[in-house]
């Protein structure tokens, strides 16, 4: 049961970003995010990903893995918006 409760924690969490995401994708820009809070976002995923990797939780390590890969796209559009 507390397995469960973990996926659907990192489930929640790691689709959060999503809806960001995809409005930077059609909009072709991340212009109401400030590069500070992504910074900062970027960073701690990062930071936790490492701490939690050699702990091998898989609910954590898709939730922060998903996240990241949302931030990449994020930062994609922040530094190179679409003309």
């Amino acid at each position: 049961m507390m397995d469960f409760v973990g996926y659907l924690g990192s489930i929640c969490l790691a689709i959060c970003s999503l809806p960001q995401c995809i409005m930077s994708i059609r909009q072709g820009h991340s212009e109401g995010i400030s590069k500070g809070f992504l910074l900062l976002w970027s960073l701690g995923e990062v930071f936790t990903l490492i701490y939690i990797l050699p702990k091998a939780d898989i609910p954590l390590l898709l939730n922060y893995s998903a996240n990241i890969i949302f931030l990449i796209i994020i930062w994609k559009y922040k530094l190179f918006p679409r003309k």
